[in-house]
């Protein structure tokens, strides 16, 4: 019997990505007067984010160091919230599809800790789901297995009793690994995502 649905955030219940790219930079030039490049060089081209990712790091460490590098007069915490609010593009079809289902759920991300904040807080999804699991948070991002671990301990469940919905392929190898029932999400299999929580009895 299915008694929990871990949703993955970016690509899954969060609809930021087209195309293979994530949308918030379609227009981060033009509002912010810097070249993309210079961010995603700095943030993302090094291990830098690694260690963000895990809590390692501070993100509004990082985005100071950058905002410094860049000579721009925003604020960190102004390049944080701006990056945030653009990046969220909550997937409404998903999102009624959840509230239909009477089974726990809670999200499983690789969002480092401000992110996390974020969506459990100014995006809502605290009154839509029980728990949120974030990389930054726990020190460990999927597909350890430890990430998932800790999930069905905190659950009270059986690996077999929980569903990973996530459109990485490797975190639904390693969580299918553990003896989840798993959901490789993306725009192909959006459609068979019914009839997969049908057949677990969740519908």
């Amino acid at each position: 019997m299915l008694r929990l649905i871990a949703w993955d955030f970016d690509g899954v219940l969060n609809a930021n990505i087209r195309d293979g790219r994530f949308i918030w930079a379609d227009t981060f030039e033009a509002d912010l007067g810097v070249s993309l490049e210079s961010f995603t060089g700095y943030v993302f081209a090094s291990h830098r984010f690694r260690e963000v990712l895990v809590g390692a790091r501070d993100l509004g460490d990082l985005l100071e160091a950058w905002v410094a590098d860049a000579g721009l007069s925003l604020t960190a915490a102004e390049v944080m919230e701006y990056w945030f609010r653009k990046d969220s593009h909550p997937d409404a079809q998903l999102l009624a599809l959840s509230q239909r289902l009477a089974q726990r759920q809670v999200i499983a991300t690789n969002n480092e800790a401000h992110r996390a904040a974020y969506i459990w807080g100014e995006m809502g999804y605290s009154a839509r789901m029980e728990q949120i699991f974030a990389a930054g948070p726990m020190g460990v991002k999927k597909p350890d297995t430890v990430f998932f671990e800790e999930i069905t301990e905190w659950a009270g469940c059986a690996p077999s009793e929980a569903l990973l919905v996530d459109d990485h392929p490797p975190n639904v190898e390693a969580a299918k690994g553990l003896g989840w029932e798993t959901f490789y999400f993306n725009d192909e299999t959006r459609g068979g995502l019914e009839a997969r929580l049908r057949a677990l009895g969740a519908l």
